[in-house]
């Protein structure tokens, strides 16, 4: 443990890889092996019920930055569909009753969604990422949080093997592929979390030189 600088909230494979894609080249002197995850570290992890993305994001952050000692970075992303009032939203990985089953997901979304006409599709990708710094008593703890969206539309079927999640039956605006099928550089150059991290990122290198 000692030898990471920085540590990601999340479990998830998948975020994982996007992050350490998106981080890396914004973290000049930061190697991939210094970055720990929540499964290098004994953590428990936290009940996620706030009620917003960043709630969420920084709730994580919170509790293994407190187990740690070390700067944590967590974000909490999702699905929001304009015809839904903006749901799933912070409930998109749980969608079906079952978190993480992102085939479920995906089809219990294309269902209700089935009879509704193109032209109200809109939906838009949204991620808050966060950071905290803990506190050693002289000075305060500090928490930051910055927000970015990828606006796009709804298909009626899967389309691409790439990305994860609903990633299959959404397309960006000003693209006619879905975000499946995007490269995952130029995903990570559109998408939501690459915009909130890019954001975050000046807060994280200044973090790192107190480390």
């Amino acid at each position: 443990m000692t030898d990471f600088r920085l540590a990601l909230a999340t479990g998830n494979k998948h975020k994982v890889r996007e992050l350490f894609a998106i981080l890396e080249p914004l973290l000049p002197g930061l190697t991939v092996d210094q970055i720990g995850t929540t499964h290098d570290f004994d953590v428990a992890e936290p009940v996620e019920d706030a009620p917003s993305f960043e709630g969420n994001a920084l709730i994580k952050a919170r509790a293994l930055a407190d187990a740690t000692g070390l700067p944590v970075i967590a974000d909490d992303s999702g699905l929001a569909v304009d015809i839904l009032g903006g749901a799933p939203g912070i409930f998109s990985a749980r969608w079906s009753g079952h978190h993480g089953d992102d085939e479920a997901n995906l089809t219990l979304l294309l269902n209700q969604l089935a009879d509704v006409p193109t032209q109200y599709r809109g939906a838009k990708f949204v991620c808050a990422a966060a950071m905290v710094t803990p506190g050693d008593g002289a000075v305060s703890a500090r928490e930051i949080v910055e927000v970015g969206a990828m606006p796009g539309r709804l298909i009626t079927e899967p389309r691409g093997d790439g990305g994860f999640g609903y990633d299959p039956i959404f397309v960006p605006d000003g693209y006619e592929v879905t975000s499946a099928e995007l490269s995952p550089e130029e995903k990570n150059r559109i998408s939501h979390r690459g915009k909130a991290f890019r954001a975050l990122a000046p807060s994280i290198v200044e973090a790192l030189r107190n480390v």
